[in-house]
């Protein structure tokens, strides 16, 4: 069983497209991120979560989002073993997303 929720590209869309107010955090190096974010989406680079956890809620949903879902589904997991409850990893990455 994993540590963490997931979600898909179509649901994030339809949640935000709703007008939901989400927390999403891009951890794509900063020249993946040059190419475009999701609308709303803040970027701590991966390798930056350790140093940065004071910025990342502990009591609300926090979507990650990176390339494939591969490193923020790492970063989902970090977040687990550091007592975080709330963490999503947005499955297919920018590659879904950007094919939707």
């Amino acid at each position: 069983m994993s540590s963490y929720e997931t979600t898909t590209v179509e649901q994030l869309k339809a949640r935000l497209e709703a007008g939901e107010k989400l927390h999403l955090i891009d951890v794509r190096e900063d020249d993946e991120v040059a190419y475009g974010m999701i609308e709303g989406a803040r970027h701590i680079a991966m390798g930056e979560i350790p140093d940065r956890l004071g910025e990342i809620p502990r009591d609300e949903e926090v979507i990650f989002i990176c390339r494939s879902g591969n490193r923020s589904g790492r970063v989902c997991e970090y977040l687990a073993a550091q007592g975080f409850t709330k963490q999503v990893n947005m499955l297919g990455g920018m590659l879904a997303w950007d094919n939707q």
